[in-house]
């Protein structure tokens, strides 16, 4: 690998300075690229997708219109029997037969949105699932659940009311409150006492 990698200059590890041209890049592409503005990493990640190609060959043939001649004559043998059984049975509107062809008219636009939706749907659920444990991402708890869980916790610690009080605290900020020693427990007592949410005075006898 290069020294640019080694030195996380950047995440290219195998192609380095590969010219534009053989990129096929639009010249909007690159400066949207370099502007700053897009996730350039989730970008990639989207692209390497292993659906990815799936997801643009679906895209591809909407917009090249592949698919929409075969659909629009489907459409059009499901009228042309629709016609005929009006013509030699007169059903009424509301006749279940005549129902089910209404019903059988596709939509090039709704068929291909729910096809590239669903496409997507997959390739950024797996996304998701790759960073849940990234620091960036959000908690699977709520605020409501994590404090509830400590409080139950505090609810089964053997000690004082004070204490109780700060073993909470400690749960909060993500301290292991058995670690503390002797000296860093009076400290963080005085801490607080600050704190106009400690209403009463608190002991600084640790019990162990």
């Amino acid at each position: 690998v290069s020294l640019d990698y080694l030195f996380c200059r950047t995440e290219n590890r195998a192609e380095i300075n590969t010219p534009l041209r053989e990129l096929h890049l639009s010249d909007e592409m690159v400066a949207l690229l370099k502007s700053g503005r897009i996730n350039n990493r989730l970008l990639c990640e989207l692209a390497t997708h292993k659906d990815f190609i799936k997801f643009l060959a679906d895209i591809e043939i909407y917009v090249d219109g592949i698919a929409t001649m075969q659909i629009q004559n489907l459409n059009a043998l499901v009228d042309t029997v629709r016609h005929e059984i009006i013509e030699r049975y007169r059903p009424g509107e509301d006749d279940p037969h005549l129902k089910v062809l209404q019903a059988a008219h596709i939509s090039d636009d709704e068929y291909f949105s729910h096809m590239v939706r669903d496409d997507l749907n997959l390739i950024i659920r797996d996304i998701r699932e790759n960073h849940k444990k990234d620091s960036e991402s959000a908690p699977q708890t709520t605020v409501a659940d994590e404090l509830k869980e400590n409080l139950e916790a505090v609810e089964n610690f053997k000690g004082s009311r004070d204490e109780k009080l700060v073993v909470l605290y400690c749960k909060q900020l993500g301290i292991n409150y058995k670690n503390l020693s002797d000296e860093e427990f009076r400290w963080l007592i005085r801490i607080l006492k600050k704190s106009k949410k400690m209403g009463t005075p608190i002991s600084q006898r640790k019990k162990r």
